[in-house]
């Protein structure tokens, strides 16, 4: 399970993160690439090849991907403090104006 407590130091401020390696529960990046390699609009990696977000999603779409890394993380280092997609996803959908409600006349 990823590790809030130990963040990569890199990590783009917002809900989304990577578990640095240097976590002493041992939740950190292994540098396995599929994050990155899969996503690479959201996460990159350091000199050393761990894995942190240096961009965090913005739509229903990105936030989706973001979810299927976290997902497929062999180590669980991947992690979201904004809640599960579905609240994140009512997030971005917040910033959209609502569409204008017809009035009944009677």
């Amino acid at each position: 399970m990823s590790n809030p407590a130990m963040k990569h130091p890199r990590n783009l401020s917002g809900p989304w993160y990577c578990t640095d390696h240097n976590d002493p529960t041992g939740q950190g990046c292994i540098a396995c690439q599929l994050c990155y390699s899969n996503a690479p609009e959201f996460f990159t990696s350091d000199e050393e090849g761990f894995a942190y977000v240096h961009q965090q999603p913005a739509t229903p779409e990105e936030i989706q991907l973001c979810q299927e890394q976290l997902d497929v993380c062999p180590v669980n280092s991947i992690g979201s403090d904004g809640g599960g997609p579905e609240e994140q996803l009512g997030e971005a959908a917040a910033g959209q104006a609502a569409p204008p409600r017809e009035v009944s006349k009677h």
